[in-house]
């Protein structure tokens, strides 16, 4: 049960803080280090990649053509972020106890 409120705590604060995506112009994808908070009206992350790396905060109407949104902080990282390997290790402890 304490799994539980700790999983509705990390989400919520997580949701309060407002999506984080990385934000860089680079000419290689893995050099792309520094995060900025989304403004509210801005809800996805987007990578845009033709020659030059670009990545930041998108508005989902406007993810179309090359320009690929993904929803999530951090998603538009080109590595696994520690976000992403916690939610996977949890939802594997939560399969494993359940199942």
């Amino acid at each position: 049960m304490q799994l539980y409120g700790a999983l509705v705590l990390l989400v919520t604060l997580s949701a309060a803080c407002g999506l984080r995506c990385y934000t860089c112009t680079s000419t290689s994808a893995g050099s792309c280090t520094q995060t900025s908070t989304c403004p509210d009206i801005l809800n996805r992350c987007f990578s845009l990649n033709v020659g030059v790396v670009t990545k930041g905060c998108q508005n989902s109407v406007l993810c179309v053509g090359p320009i690929k949104c993904c929803e999530g902080d951090l998603c538009n990282s080109a590595m696994p972020t520690a976000s992403s390997v916690l939610l996977l290790l949890v939802s594997s402890a939560i399969t494993t106890l359940f199942l």
